[in-house]
């Protein structure tokens, strides 16, 4: 049994909404515990404009999810997932912000496998198509069924 092009619609939107309801808080968590945790025990960089920069697209992503804005979740998920695998070339290759942002080794594993995640369910909700709900319609609550 396949599924429907709506199906898939809907679940490209929870993909979104689910990954971004996780990641934004990991994110505000993650620029917590930089400025609170000391740097010998850090396994990503403790550099304050780092730890602000999750602070800030946490609470971004966050509030994307509340607003239940479709496809703003979809483009933060797809541009940020973009901008983490910006990072980890940068990082390697010693790019900007590589020198801002003191990245160290799990900086560079985080940014390569969220930055892949991300990018690529960002993507699948932006396809034609994926936004059947509208600009002025909410998606259907993480993990309900929508009503027909």
């Amino acid at each position: 049994m396949s599924a429907s092009a709506s199906e898939l619609t809907i679940s490209a939107t929870r993909w979104n909404a689910r990954l971004l309801g996780a990641f934004g808080p990991i994110l505000i968590l993650t620029g917590l515990g930089g400025f609170l945790l000391p740097s010998r025990f850090a396994l990503l960089s403790g550099a304050a404009p780092y730890d602000l920069f999750h602070l800030f697209f946490g609470a971004l992503g966050t509030a994307l999810v509340l607003a239940r804005n479709a496809r703003g979740v979809a483009i933060f998920n797809l541009a940020f997932g973009l901008g983490d695998l910006y990072q980890a070339a940068a990082g390697m290759l010693g790019l900007f912000p590589a020198r801002l942002f003191h990245y160290r080794p799990g900086d560079h594993l985080a940014h390569l496998v969220l930055g892949l995640l991300l990018a690529v369910v960002g993507w699948w909700g932006l396809r034609p198509g994926s936004d059947q709900f509208g600009a002025s319609t909410p998606p259907p609550s993480v993990g309900r069924t929508p009503t027909r």
